[in-house]
């Protein structure tokens, strides 16, 4: 057998015909014909001239989601949850007791001295709010087509709006309804002065500072607690920073505090950064068995029945807060500076 023309070759070589090396190939002629006819039939290209592919072919789509990320929700790792009635609950009612009375001098015959109760019946009315879910089928199909589950992330949204604004309510209350918050219950102390900003000053005067905020509180309390009582000091993240200077012992404020200070744990919250400054509360978070404040909803997250529509669904999701309920605001002090 012999060896490809030249023109053979050519051919070949244009209509993408490749033979190894050292191989000996022999076209016969209604081959080389075929060849000559292809070759006459489609002289140069129509297309434009491409050596690649669609670009979206190569492109690699992660299966993890990364998701937003959104400021922490502390209100209820402060004060403590509790669950106060149901959906159909408007007001709560907290009754207080104190016991009052006289003594006399004993005579055997004499009836003097009394005792007597007094009761007060403060109320917080509850706030019951809502959010809906939608979801399609041809958005549903989409979405997959992302690897992204989107009924499940719509429900993970939406339970996380409720409980943002759950957070809120727990700091502030709700406007226009005897329903407060952490921050503003009318009942608070004053705050006091921090002796400087805690930014820009040292780890002595920070450490004297809570010392003064928990003498605040003493004084508050009137002698109900001492210093091996269990406490939360409440601060924003930027003033907890300043926790970790230290003094000429190289001993920083936090190791201060531990060790004056056994049952004082420290907690941050961003809503504790203020207009007004930074806000630092002080709290003894129970005595004698009362616990001293307690953030308080009816319903944590009540799922209504899903609405069936021709090509989509819907549902609705609803909560309900009475704020953040402060039984004994003598037990809290602040400083805000």
């Amino acid at each position: 057998m012999s060896k490809l023309t030249f023109d053979q070759a050519t051919f070949a070589r244009k209509l993408g015909l490749v033979w190894m090396p050292g191989e000996v190939k022999v076209l016969d002629d209604e081959t080389k014909a075929q060849l000559v006819a292809a070759m006459d039939a489609q002289p140069a290209l129509v297309t434009q001239s491409n050596a690649g592919i669609p670009a979206f072919l190569s492109n690699f789509i992660d299966p993890k989601l990364i998701e937003v990320l959104v400021t922490p929700m502390k209100a209820a790792e402060i004060a403590g949850e509790t669950k106060k009635g149901d959906w159909t609950t408007t007001v709560a009612t907290f009754p207080v007791i104190e016991s009052t009375g006289e003594t006399s001098a004993y005579g055997d015959y004499s009836n003097n001295g009394s005792v007597e109760v007094n009761a007060n019946f403060p109320q917080r009315q509850s706030f019951h709010y809502q959010t809906f879910t939608q979801w399609g089928e041809k958005a549903l199909a989409v979405a997959a087509l992302a690897k992204i589950d989107l009924a499940s992330r719509l429900n993970i949204a939406s339970a996380l709006l409720l409980n943002k604004f759950q957070n809120l309510t727990y700091f502030f209350g709700v406007s226009g309804l005897q329903n407060y918050g952490l921050l503003n219950d009318p009942g608070l102390y004053s705050p006091i002065s921090p002796t400087s900003p805690w930014s820009s000053t040292t780890a002595d005067v920070i450490y004297a500072d809570v010392v003064r905020l928990f003498a605040q509180l003493q004084t508050q309390a009137n002698g109900t607690i001492d210093k091996d009582a269990t406490m939360t000091l409440a601060l924003s993240p930027v003033n907890e920073v300043n926790f970790t200077k230290t003094n000429q012992y190289n001993v920083n404020v936090t190791d201060q505090i531990k060790k004056n200070f056994p049952n004082l744990t420290v907690k941050s919250a961003v809503e504790y950064s203020t207009f007004g400054g930074e806000l630092v509360q002080l709290i003894a978070t129970a005595v004698d068995g009362q616990e001293t404040l307690t953030a308080a909803f009816t319903e944590k997250m009540r799922a209504h029945a899903i609405v069936v529509q021709p090509s989509s669904w819907m549902q609705k999701k609803s909560q309900g807060t009475f704020g953040t309920v402060i039984f004994r605001p003598f037990l809290i002090a602040q400083m805000l500076g």
